[in-house]
């Protein structure tokens, strides 16, 4: 988004440029948990890319990348499409195994492609209206964890029977990784919302029930698979140098390790400098050198490092407006969080929306 706002307030010079997106707008997946609990619309959380690309006179065409051959700059794309460059800017995201636990591909709402767990919300929210729903949220991470509460929000207003919801972690206690601080004040959110732990794994699921690794059988009408994603499987074949899980290594400049001239940011790429690989608040911070990086090596220019912040503020949304915000070792909580948080996430958004009318906002200006 950042390399498109760039490009729109100063096109980059004697280049054609393309962006290829399998949807026409960009779901911001930090207002994700605050959509399910009601608090915004689909609309409010999305980013439109036909005036951006416009804009920027860049072709945009709606597709997904099946194969890619970094030596060529050869890429395939789902509408049987094929595209040459000379140069190559990868943020794609990781990808969610749907077969990882039986029977999921089937039974499971998965949270990515955001646009496709959007659209099967309403459905969710209308059997909700039915009957008292027992929902399982599998991902013991800030996802899981913020899409659980959100849930349970939503789901209790939409039935005066109530709601049942779990949260299956993978064997970890919720919110692994963060602050010892901030993993407390979750769990103790996570028991005053009577949101029932599981620190165990999914191994199958079926109509109407889960069944964990450690042989509990769980009621389930809703499953959503809120775990870490895995490299997309047309790297494996690209020719890139990748990383143990398949992720593209990158350097200090964003540039492949094997392939100069291919970029990477975001969750598709890897960083051995990085304390936190494959986080949202790194690939929104690495938007200014990417965007200055490829402007330069266009140009035959002098490259600049990024360094990754060794820590960074989180942001947790409770889904009834409060959040629990955490820096390192240190947290708090409370409504004025939840409002912090709403104002800084909407801020995003409405950054990369283009006016109606007037001139493009320089690039990484809040409007």
């Amino acid at each position: 988004m950042h390399v498109l706002q760039g490009l729109a307030q100063q096109p980059l010079a004697s280049a054609e440029v393309v962006l290829v997106s399998p949807f026409a707008r960009q779901m911001y997946s930090g207002m994700v948990p605050g959509l399910v609990a009601g608090r915004y619309t689909a609309d409010a959380c999305a980013i439109a890319l036909g005036p951006l690309t416009r804009a920027a006179g860049v072709r945009f065409v709606e597709a997904s990348v099946v194969a890619f051959e970094a030596a060529s700059g050869r890429a395939t794309l789902s509408n049987g499409e094929e595209l040459v460059a000379d140069v190559v800017s990868l943020d794609t995201g990781s990808v969610m195994n749907r077969d990882r636990i039986v029977g999921a591909r089937e039974q499971a709402l998965f949270v990515r492609p955001i646009e496709h767990f959007v659209k099967l919300l309403d459905g969710v929210f209308e059997l909700a209206t039915q009957r008292a729903l027992d929902v399982v949220v599998i991902g013991g991470g800030a996802a899981g964890v913020e899409l659980a509460l959100a849930f349970e929000h939503r789901l209790q207003a939409l039935n005066e029977s109530g709601v049942r919801v779990a949260l299956v972690t993978g064997g970890s206690s919720p919110l692994e990784g963060h602050g010892e601080s901030a993993r407390v004040r979750v769990q103790r959110v996570l028991a005053r919302r009577r949101i029932t732990v599981f620190r165990d794994s999914c191994t199958h699921i079926e109509a109407g029930s889960l069944t964990l690794a450690g042989g509990p059988r769980l009621a389930c009408d809703v499953p959503v698979i809120a775990v870490g994603g895995e490299a997309p499987a047309w790297l494996a074949d690209s020719g890139l140098q990748l990383d143990e899980q398949g992720f593209v290594a990158t350097g200090a400049t964003l540039q492949s390790l094997s392939h100069p001239q291919v970029f990477a940011a975001g969750d598709v790429a890897s960083r051995t400098d990085d304390p936190h690989p494959r986080s949202g608040v790194h690939a929104v911070r690495a938007g200014p050198p990417l965007l200055d990086n490829l402007r330069a090596f266009v140009a035959g220019g002098e490259l600049r490092s990024h360094r990754p912040q060794r820590r960074t503020l989180n942001l947790l949304a409770c889904g009834d407006g409060r959040a629990i915000a955490s820096w390192g070792g240190w947290s708090t909580q409370g409504r004025w969080v939840g409002w912090w948080k709403d104002r800084i996430d909407r801020g995003f958004v409405q950054r990369y929306r283009l006016p109606a009318e007037g001139p493009i906002p320089a690039a990484g200006t809040p409007r």
